[in-house]
Protein backbone atom coordinates (compact mmCIF):
# COMPACT_ATOMS: atom_id res chain seq x y z
CA UNK A 1 0.00 0.00 0.00
CA UNK A 2 1.48 3.08 -0.86
CA UNK A 3 0.73 6.37 0.53
CA UNK A 4 0.25 9.65 -1.43
CA UNK A 5 0.38 13.13 -0.44
CA UNK A 6 -1.52 15.93 -2.38
CA UNK A 7 0.52 18.84 -3.24
CA UNK A 8 0.82 21.85 -1.25
CA UNK A 9 -0.02 25.03 -2.43
CA UNK A 10 2.58 27.15 -2.18
CA UNK A 11 1.08 29.94 -3.26
CA UNK A 12 0.61 33.36 -1.26
CA UNK A 13 -2.89 33.54 0.64
CA UNK A 14 -5.88 35.75 -1.31
CA UNK A 15 -6.06 37.66 1.98
CA UNK A 16 -2.25 38.39 2.83
CA UNK A 17 -1.89 41.40 0.50
CA UNK A 18 -5.50 42.70 2.19
CA UNK A 19 -3.70 42.19 5.58
CA UNK A 20 -0.14 43.52 4.80
CA UNK A 21 -1.35 46.14 3.03
CA UNK A 22 -3.92 46.94 5.43
CA UNK A 23 -1.85 46.68 8.61
CA UNK A 24 0.80 49.20 6.59
CA UNK A 25 -1.98 51.59 5.92
CA UNK A 26 -2.84 51.31 10.09
CA UNK A 27 0.76 52.03 11.06
CA UNK A 28 1.22 54.31 8.75
CA UNK A 29 -2.10 56.19 9.61
CA UNK A 30 -1.12 56.11 13.36
CA UNK A 31 1.68 57.57 12.68
CA UNK A 32 0.14 60.86 10.78
CA UNK A 33 -3.12 61.15 13.09
CA UNK A 34 -0.23 61.35 15.96
CA UNK A 35 1.73 64.30 13.56
CA UNK A 36 -1.36 65.93 13.19
CA UNK A 37 -2.34 66.29 16.67
CA UNK A 38 1.30 66.83 17.57
CA UNK A 39 0.80 69.87 15.26
CA UNK A 40 -1.91 71.22 16.56
CA UNK A 41 -0.76 70.76 20.18
CA UNK A 42 2.32 72.77 18.83
CA UNK A 43 0.46 75.86 17.35
CA UNK A 44 -1.96 75.93 20.43
CA UNK A 45 -4.88 73.64 19.91
CA UNK A 46 -6.03 72.20 23.19
CA UNK A 47 -5.52 68.60 23.49
CA UNK A 48 -7.93 68.90 26.29
CA UNK A 49 -11.63 67.19 25.78
CA UNK A 50 -13.56 67.45 29.23
CA UNK A 51 -10.77 68.88 31.41
CA UNK A 52 -8.47 66.10 30.63
CA UNK A 53 -5.70 66.16 27.94
CA UNK A 54 -5.82 63.42 25.15
CA UNK A 55 -1.87 61.81 24.76
CA UNK A 56 -0.65 62.42 21.59
CA UNK A 57 -0.08 58.42 21.49
CA UNK A 58 -3.72 57.96 22.04
CA UNK A 59 -3.83 59.45 18.85
CA UNK A 60 -1.68 56.50 17.25
CA UNK A 61 -3.47 53.67 19.75
CA UNK A 62 -6.80 54.27 18.52
CA UNK A 63 -6.32 54.80 14.78
CA UNK A 64 -4.38 51.68 14.95
CA UNK A 65 -6.90 49.77 16.57
CA UNK A 66 -9.83 51.68 14.51
CA UNK A 67 -7.79 50.39 10.91
CA UNK A 68 -7.81 47.00 12.52
CA UNK A 69 -11.61 46.36 12.91
CA UNK A 70 -11.75 48.22 9.47
CA UNK A 71 -9.30 46.02 7.66
CA UNK A 72 -11.22 42.81 9.68
CA UNK A 73 -14.18 43.96 8.31
CA UNK A 74 -12.67 43.99 4.67
CA UNK A 75 -11.64 40.95 4.95
CA UNK A 76 -15.61 40.17 5.79
CA UNK A 77 -16.95 41.59 3.25
CA UNK A 78 -14.40 40.03 0.86
CA UNK A 79 -15.34 36.42 2.10
CA UNK A 80 -19.28 37.17 1.92
CA UNK A 81 -20.26 39.72 -0.35
CA UNK A 82 -20.11 39.76 -4.24
CA UNK A 83 -18.59 43.38 -4.38
CA UNK A 84 -16.62 43.84 -1.47
CA UNK A 85 -14.29 46.86 -2.44
CA UNK A 86 -17.97 48.87 -2.52
CA UNK A 87 -19.31 47.36 -0.10
CA UNK A 88 -16.25 48.73 1.64
CA UNK A 89 -15.91 52.22 1.22
CA UNK A 90 -19.67 52.37 1.63
CA UNK A 91 -19.47 51.62 4.81
CA UNK A 92 -16.74 52.92 6.17
CA UNK A 93 -17.91 56.24 4.75
CA UNK A 94 -20.27 55.77 6.79
CA UNK A 95 -18.70 55.17 9.89
CA UNK A 96 -16.62 57.91 9.55
CA UNK A 97 -19.00 60.38 8.95
CA UNK A 98 -20.49 58.55 12.02
CA UNK A 99 -17.39 58.78 14.16
CA UNK A 100 -17.03 62.91 13.73
CA UNK A 101 -20.61 62.75 15.74
CA UNK A 102 -18.72 62.38 19.31
CA UNK A 103 -16.28 64.84 18.47
CA UNK A 104 -18.96 67.42 17.57
CA UNK A 105 -20.77 66.81 20.99
CA UNK A 106 -17.37 66.79 23.05
CA UNK A 107 -16.78 68.85 25.73
CA UNK A 108 -13.99 70.70 24.49
CA UNK A 109 -13.01 74.22 22.50
CA UNK A 110 -14.35 74.33 18.89
CA UNK A 111 -10.29 74.16 17.32
CA UNK A 112 -9.90 71.47 19.62
CA UNK A 113 -13.37 69.17 17.90
CA UNK A 114 -11.80 70.45 14.35
CA UNK A 115 -8.65 69.10 15.20
CA UNK A 116 -10.08 65.88 16.45
CA UNK A 117 -12.22 65.80 13.22
CA UNK A 118 -9.21 66.41 11.27
CA UNK A 119 -7.57 63.15 12.32
CA UNK A 120 -10.15 60.98 11.75
CA UNK A 121 -10.60 62.54 8.01
CA UNK A 122 -6.45 62.08 8.23
CA UNK A 123 -7.03 58.43 9.16
CA UNK A 124 -9.75 57.71 6.61
CA UNK A 125 -8.18 59.10 3.67
CA UNK A 126 -5.28 56.62 4.22
CA UNK A 127 -6.71 53.80 5.45
CA UNK A 128 -9.88 53.59 3.03
CA UNK A 129 -7.89 53.58 -0.08
CA UNK A 130 -5.29 51.71 0.96
CA UNK A 131 -7.90 48.92 1.78
CA UNK A 132 -10.05 49.02 -1.07
CA UNK A 133 -7.54 49.03 -3.79
CA UNK A 134 -6.91 45.78 -2.86
CA UNK A 135 -10.60 44.04 -2.67
CA UNK A 136 -12.73 42.90 -5.87
CA UNK A 137 -15.09 45.39 -7.84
Amino acid sequence: MSVTTAPVNTATSPAKPLIVGGLTAAAVAGVATAAVAALGDSVGVSLDVSGEPIPVLGFTVLTVVFSVVGLVLALLLARFTRRPRVAFVRTTIALTALSLVPDVIADAAVETKALLMLTHVVAAAIVIPTIARRLSN
